[in-house]
């Protein structure tokens, strides 16, 4: 048997011949307990709302998307891209079209950006799961139609079922500015709305998907351009994306300084160039699309915790002054393991057990019920959300790193507490 456990453990649960003693230990127990409790409730449901929110926003994003490092736009009609897609488990390559246009419905005017996109982009992407209002079809027909931001959508007082037409307006690069008829500037396309969506704040208060050769046309684009490209992977692509990703980039970098040319009914080509490199390309997971959103929630997280931690430590001093009014309580006691051969170092090792076996027993009580409470909510979503939201009830996930880490933490300012007096004390 553990000599200085087992007297330290005596000394915490035996009567002391002072009750305060007693009392400021179970204060600071009970501190300790809620302490680590509330860590590990917080914690889980920031675990919750991260699971929630990065769900949320992958439900639609793409696995990937390649964007130019020069420029607005770039060609896809080139060896690079029919050598990425020729990569083992890409599902699909959806070209985009991205810019900020002027837009009227009625006598509604706005400033709004459009994303123009091929009529399969809908069922590809999974976004059309997003409709609130008609579908996601971005031809009716031969028609062209579009799909607007919800925010966007009140805005500018348009329903799917309203006669109006959209009209969308972008100046042309090649037009002469005219005082006397500044329209004449301006390339313009009418289409019909054919959904509402509701996606993201940022979209939904000014974005609308178009046709993709809609927006080519409005912006002046060849048929082989776009501003974006989104990859898409299937069911067994995406249990391998670390390996797509580095096949990937590994191409889209053979790319850089050279130069992509060829015109709109020519096959673009590849040749070296001896200038500044033209072509280069910017891949992003999904985790590099949401990078500042995935940092803040992270920040978060490790303030709320270090915040909670701190009060931790502000309830540990109690032990301080509990195991200092042991040791005196206890001085006759000292005397007498000396006089039987016991080593100061063994005397104080016992003190230092004691007081830390109030953090511990604390700490462990503290997750025990934390995590029933975390069980509970899961189960049974007993505590609900105000407002409207997208669950009902706070959204909880437990994870084993934050328990070792609370655990791992309380014991470590237990020990350096319990130190301290018997240090200064000896």
């Amino acid at each position: 048997m553990n000599l200085p456990f087992f007297i330290a453990k005596r000394y915490l649960f035996a009567k002391k011949s002072h009750n305060v003693i007693n009392i400021i230990s179970l204060i600071s127990a009970i501190g300790i307990g809620i302490g680590s409790m509330a860590l590990i409730v917080i914690l889980s449901v920031y675990n919750g709302f991260d699971t929630l929110v990065k769900g949320f926003y992958q439900e639609y994003q793409p696995n990937f998307i390649v964007t130019p490092l020069h420029g607005k736009s770039f060609h896809l009609n080139s060896a690079v891209f029919e050598a990425v897609g020729r990569i083992d488990g890409i599902e699909s390559l959806q070209p985009v079209v991205e810019e900020d246009i002027f837009v009227q419905y009625s006598d509604n005017q706005s400033i709004a950006f459009i994303r123009g996109v091929d009529s399969s982009y809908g069922r590809v992407s999974g976004i059309q799961n997003s409709i609130k209002e008609g579908e996601f079809k971005t031809f009716v027909g031969q028609t062209p139609h579009a799909i607007v931001g919800m925010e966007l959508a009140a805005s500018l007082r348009l329903r799917v079922r309203f006669l109006d037409a959209l009209e969308l307006y972008f100046p042309s690069r090649n037009a002469t500015v005219s005082i006397l008829n500044p329209s004449g500037s301006l390339n313009s396309e009418t289409l019909y709305p054919s959904g509402i969506i509701a996606l993201n704040k940022e979209f939904d208060s000014k974005g609308l998907f178009v046709p993709l050769s809609v927006a080519r046309e409005l912006l002046e684009y060849s048929q082989d351009e776009a501003t974006s490209l989104e990859i898409y992977l299937s069911e067994a692509g995406r249990a391998n994306s670390g390996n797509i990703e580095k096949e990937l980039r590994q191409i889209l970098e053979s790319a850089k300084g050279k130069r992509i040319s060829g015109s709109d009914t020519s096959c673009c080509q590849i040749t070296t160039s001896t200038e500044e490199p033209q072509t280069g390309f910017n891949v992003k997971n999904k985790y590099q699309q949401n990078e500042t959103l995935y940092k803040m929630m992270r920040a978060e997280k490790f303030a709320v915790f270090m915040i909670l931690f701190f009060v931790i430590m502000i309830v540990s001093v109690n032990i301080f002054g509990s195991l200092s009014m042991l040791i005196i309580d206890k001085k006759s006691d000292m005397d007498t393991y000396l006089s039987m051969g016991a080593s100061p170092a063994l005397i104080e090792k016992i003190f230092i057990l004691q007081g830390w076996l109030i953090s511990l027993i604390g700490a462990a009580i503290g997750i025990v019920i934390g995590l029933i409470l975390c069980i509970i909510q899961q189960t049974t979503g007993l505590i609900s959300l105000p407002g409207n939201y997208i669950v009902n009830a706070y959204p909880v996930e437990i994870h084993l790193a934050d328990i070792i880490i609370t655990f791992g933490g309380v014991a470590l300012i237990g020990y350096l507490i319990a130190l301290l007096p018997v240090k200064i004390m000896k």
